[in-house]
Parts: structure tokens; C-alpha cells; sequence
């Protein structure tokens, strides 16, 4: 290999290593939303079309995010320790942003008929958020505002709502009082900032 093509061949490696980066790395300030938006250019617009798609606020949809992975694009469950050293299996097979099962993924894609999408993609994270709410409201009648209820739905699924399943989970349900003060806190926060974050022309859509 030539030295013209060895450094052109490093440059490709570095511009996909800083793509990938910025791709999957969480943002600096994860406890303002507007922060967020500011830092993560398109997460804004791929939030409000979840709403669009789903009527389920951003506000709510970036609590229950915030909640599962803390917007990290490939965060699993930790693995349970055998004798409190040795790493074990993962409780389950959640993964990515939303923390989405493999079979509520798959669900999810026949439903949408979105096949391509990906848990580690924001856009397709948030929408699949919006679409598990959507139908925790179609199913149990939920208020789509109601991120306290809806929590313990995406939790512990629909069957496991209608059964209860919460009632013996102290600590579920005081996570779900958490996920609602988030969603709390972010909606007061974009009360602030939404008419900032609005695109001011085609280019800033892109």
C-alpha cells in the first residue's frame, strides 16, 4: 500500500471512529432536556415526530429514556454476580436506548412495519417509546400524560399491569414516581426552550 493510500485509508478510519462516537456517546447534561436537544443535533426532531406519530409528549418519552439507559445507545441491564464477584448472566435480553426486549422489539417492528429499525438508533428508540405508550393507552386505557401508570405498564408489560404485578414492587413503583417527576421537570424545562429549538429554515432541518 502506497503512503497516499495508507493516509487516505487513516483518514477514513478516523472519520468513521468520530461519526461513531458522536453517534453513541450520551450527552454531557442529561437532567435538562433542552440541554439535550441543544448538544444532540436531530433528537429534537425525531422527538416531536414520535409525538406526531404517537401522542404520547416528549416529555414523557425522554423521562422513561432518561430512566432506562440514561441515553446511552447501547446500555444493557448489569450482570447479576455469582458470590458477589463473579460477573453472571444478564437478567434479560434488553438492550439500547429504550431497553427494549428482543420480542417487544420484534413486536414492535411487525406492528410499524419499521423492520430496519434499530434499539440503538435514537429515532427509532423514541418512536418505539411513543408506540409501546400509544398502546398501553389503546389497551388499559391509560391517559398518555399519565407517566406514573404508563411506567408500570412498559415495566412490567400489559398483562402484568392488568394483573398487578406492581403492588408487591415498593421499588418499582417508587421508580415510576421518579420517571413522573422526570417527565415533570422536562416538560417545564421545553416550556422554555421549545420556540428556541423550532428549525428557523428548511437547512436546519437537516
Amino acid at each position: 500500500m502506497t503512503t497516499a493510500n495508507l493516509i487516505r485509508y487513516g483518514l477514513v478510519v478516523f472519520a468513521v471512529t468520530l461519526m461513531m462516537g458522536c453517534a453513541t456517546s450520551p450527552p454531557e447534561e442529561v437532567d435538562n432536556v433542552c440541554d439535550i436537544f441543544r448538544e444532540k443535533s436531530g433528537w429534537y426532531k425525531d422527538a416531536k415526530e414520535s409525538r406526531a406519530r404517537w401522542g404520547v409528549p416528549v416529555s414523557v418519552s425522554m423521562a422513561f429514556m432518561y430512566q432506562e439507559s440514561r441515553f446511552v445507545a447501547t446500555a444493557k441491564p448489569p450482570r447479576k454476580k455469582w458470590w458477589g464477584v463473579i460477573p453472571g448472566p444478564r437478567p434479560s435480553d434488553a438492550y439500547g436506548y429504550s431497553q427494549a426486549k428482543d420480542s417487544t422489539w420484534e413486536w414492535y417492528q411487525r406492528s410499524t412495519g419499521n423492520y430496519g429499525a434499530d434499539r440503538d438508533d435514537f429515532g427509532d428508540a423514541i418512536d418505539f417509546i411513543g408506540w409501546y405508550n400509544n398502546v398501553s393507552h389503546r389497551e388499559l386505557g391509560l391517559d398518555k400524560q399519565d407517566s406514573f401508570r404508563l411506567y408500570l405498564a412498559y415495566h412490567e408489560g400489559h398483562g402484568g399491569y392488568r394483573k398487578q404485578s406492581y403492588r408487591d414492587k415498593d421499588w418499582l413503583v417508587d421508580v415510576a414516581r421518579k420517571v413522573d417527576r422526570q417527565a415533570q421537570r422536562y416538560n417545564a424545562q421545553l416550556q422554555e426552550c421549545s420556540e428556541e429549538l423550532e428549525p428557523r429554515g428548511w437547512f436546519d432541518w437537516w
